[in-house]
Formats: structure tokens, C-alpha cells, sequence
């Protein structure tokens, strides 16, 4: 597990500076996502399933950003080519190996949809079920607040 004072710090913020999508509620929703996704950083490959990252990305999700919105977004493109050294589309086994650039792949992800991202943890919650999670993921909301909670006090 992470220390998440330096997650935060070292690999969040830098990622989101370095995206120009940075906002406190951006960071959370990251702190949040890494916590209940991967039990805070503990886990790089998903148990029973295809997922990889500190944030847990699908290859299939990560595909389809790549294909469906960065290629057609020249200003992110640029971004991803300038700040975080994408010479076309990696290797999604790159998540598991740079934070940063995983931690650019998660914001990408909620980027695709328009609603303010919130400021409260309930509100995050809902959020990271509607959009990242969805209604068909195994995420529980009692139970993610508390891998949150927990993450945060380590």
C-alpha cells in the first residue's frame, strides 16, 4: 500500500499539472479510484480478471481511449506526447509500471464525461460508481468508503 500523502504529492498532482486537468476534486476522485480499486497501490494486476494498474484499468478501456478519444483529440495527443513520452499508443502493461502515466490514463477516462467532478466523498463515490466503476462493477459503497477511509490514514 502507498503512503497516500506522497501518492498524492509525488505522482497525482505532478500527473494532473502535467495534463492540465488538475483540481482538488480531480486528486481525490484519484486517491479515491486507487484506494477501491487496488486496496491503495497493493495490487498491479487484478486477481481474477484483466485489469491492471493502480487504478485498474481494463485493457479494453484503455483501447478504447486511445483509439476512440486521444487519436481524436489533438490538443490531449499532444499532451500525452510532450509530458508523459507516447510515441503512439503504448503498451497498456505501461500502467503497471508508471504512476504517472497510469494516473493520466484514469483522469482520461472520467475526462470523457462531462459532469463536475464533485468535492465530497459521498458525492465521489457516486461519481466513481457512475463513471468508472458502473452499475454492473462489484464495488459497494460501504465497502469503498471504508478501503477509503483506511487508505487514507496509512
Amino acid at each position: 500500500m502507498f503512503k497516500p500523502d506522497q501518492l498524492r504529492e509525488m505522482i497525482i498532482k505532478p500527473a494532473l499539472q502535467d495534463l492540465s486537468m488538475y483540481s482538488e476534486g480531480a486528486v481525490d476522485l484519484m486517491m479515491f479510484t486507487c484506494a477501491v480499486e487496488s486496496d491503495g497501490g497493493t495490487y498491479f494486476h487484478q486477481l481474477n480478471g484483466p485489469a491492471l494498474g493502480i487504478y485498474q484499468m481494463e485493457p479494453e478501456t484503455y483501447n478504447d481511449i486511445w483509439q476512440n478519444y486521444i487519436k481524436h483529440n489533438s490538443r490531449i495527443l499532444m499532451i500525452m506526447l510532450s509530458n508523459f513520452d507516447c510515441h503512439g499508443m503504448p503498451s497498456e502493461d505501461r500502467m503497471v509500471y508508471d504512476l504517472r502515466f497510469a494516473t493520466a490514463m484514469c483522469r482520461l477516462h472520467y475526462s470523457r464525461h462531462a459532469e463536475i467532478i464533485p468535492n465530497n466523498t459521498e458525492q465521489i463515490w457516486e461519481y466513481y460508481k457512475k463513471y468508472y466503476n458502473t452499475e454492473k462493477g462489484a464495488a459497494v459503497k460501504t465497502e469503498a468508503l471504508g478501503k477509503y477511509y483506511k487508505f487514507l490514514k496509512a
